[in-house]
C-alpha cells in the first residue's frame, strides 16, 4: 500500500480513537478522578508499550534525544491528552470536540513559523470548509464551562507543538521506541501529584463498566491511538496531520445517536461533507518542499 495512503489511515484511525474519548471519558469521570484517569492512562499505556517492545526489534536512542522526547513527551501528553482530561472532566464532550477543531488553524500558524511551511490560499481554504462543518455540527445547545474549554484548547496547542517542533523525532525512531519512553517521562509527572487520589479510590465501589470505560482510554485512547498517530507523523505534513481532528467531532456525534442522545439529519449530512471536503482541500495543497521542487520562492 502506498505509504501517502497508510499514513491518511493511521491518521484517521488515530482520531476515531480519540474521538471516542469525549463520551467514554466523560463517562469514567463519574467515579474516578480526573487526575486518576490521567495517571491510569500514563501508566498503563507505558506498561503496554515497554511490554510490546519485548516482541520487537531493540532500537538506541541517542543519549542528546532523551531530552528531546522528555519535552515531547511533555507536549504531546503531559499538556495534551493530561490538561485534556481535566477539561473535560470541567466541560461538555460537545464544547471539547468543538474546541478539537481549533488544531488544524494552530498547526497551520506554528508551522508557517517553526517549519516555514507555506501557508497557501488552499490550506487556508480547506481548513475553513473543514471547521464550518465541524462547527455545523456540534452546534447544537452546550452546557461547558469556560475554564473547561480554555483547557481543551490549551491542550490542542501543546499538540499542535508537538506535531510540527518534534516531528525529527518521528522519523528517527520508530513509534514504539518513542511511546515507550514518551509515556514513563509523563507517568513520573502525574505520579508524585496522584498520590492522594489514587489511596482514595474506594474499588469496592468502582462498577464494571467505569473499569471497562478506563481501560478504553488506556489501550484505545493511549496505546494504540498513539501508534498510530506517530506512524501517520512519518508519512505526512504536520497540517495534514492535523486535519485529521475534524474526525474527532463527527465521532462523538455518532456515538451520541448510537446511544439514542441524538438523530441524523440533513443538517449532520452536510456537516460531515464539509469535513472530508475539507481535509481532502488540504492534503492537495503545496507543502515546502513541492515549492522548492518547482524552483519557486516560498
Amino acid at each position: 500500500m502506498n505509504k501517502n495512503i497508510q499514513g491518511h489511515l493511521f491518521a484517521l484511525t488515530a482520531n476515531i480513537l480519540w474521538g471516542l474519548m469525549a463520551p467514554v471519558g466523560k463517562s469514567a469521570l463519574v467515579e474516578f478522578s480526573a487526575l486518576s484517569v490521567t495517571t491510569f492512562r500514563m501508566v498503563g499505556a507505558a506498561a503496554c508499550f515497554w511490554l510490546l517492545s519485548l516482541f520487537c526489534k531493540r532500537e538506541q536512542v541517542d543519549h542528546g534525544d532523551m531530552l528531546k522526547i522528555f519535552f515531547a513527551a511533555l507536549f504531546a501528553l503531559v499538556f495534551n491528552q493530561g490538561v485534556y482530561i481535566f477539561g473535560l472532566s470541567m466541560t461538555s464532550p460537545i464544547d471539547a470536540s468543538i474546541v478539537t477543531t481549533t488544531l488544524p488553524i494552530v498547526t497551520m500558524i506554528v508551522a508557517a513559523i517553526y517549519l516555514k511551511e507555506p501557508v497557501t490560499n488552499k490550506k487556508v481554504l480547506g481548513i475553513f470548509v473543514g471547521a464550518m462543518g465541524a462547527l455545523i455540527l456540534i452546534m447544537s445547545s452546550s452546557n461547558g464551562s469556560i475554564m473547561g474549554d480554555l483547557l481543551c484548547l490549551i491542550a490542542q496547542i501543546s499538540f499542535s507543538i508537538y506535531l510540527t517542533v518534534f516531528k525529527g523525532l518521528s522519523q528517527k525512531y520508530s513509534p514504539i521506541t518513542l511511546n515507550k519512553w514518551m509515556f514513563v517521562y509523563a507517568s513520573m509527572c502525574y505520579i508524585p501529584f496522584s498520590y492522594h487520589d489514587m489511596t482514595a479510590i474506594q474499588w469496592s465501589g468502582i462498577s464494571t463498566a467505569a473499569l471497562l470505560q478506563v481501560g478504553y482510554v488506556v489501550v484505545g485512547g493511549s496505546f494504540l491511538a498513539y501508534i498510530c498517530i506517530m506512524s501517520a507523523q512519518r508519512m505526512l505534513r504536520p497540517t495534514v496531520v492535523s486535519m485529521y481532528n475534524y474526525m474527532q467531532p463527527i465521532v462523538a456525534s455518532t456515538v451520541a445517536i448510537m446511544i439514542g442522545l441524538g438523530t441524523f439529519n440533513l443538517e449532520k449530512g452536510i456537516a460531515i461533507a464539509l469535513v472530508f471536503l475539507g481535509v481532502y482541500i488540504v492534503t492537495q495543497s503545496k507543502s515546502r518542499k513541492d515549492f522548492e521542487k518547482e524552483g519557486k520562492e516560498v
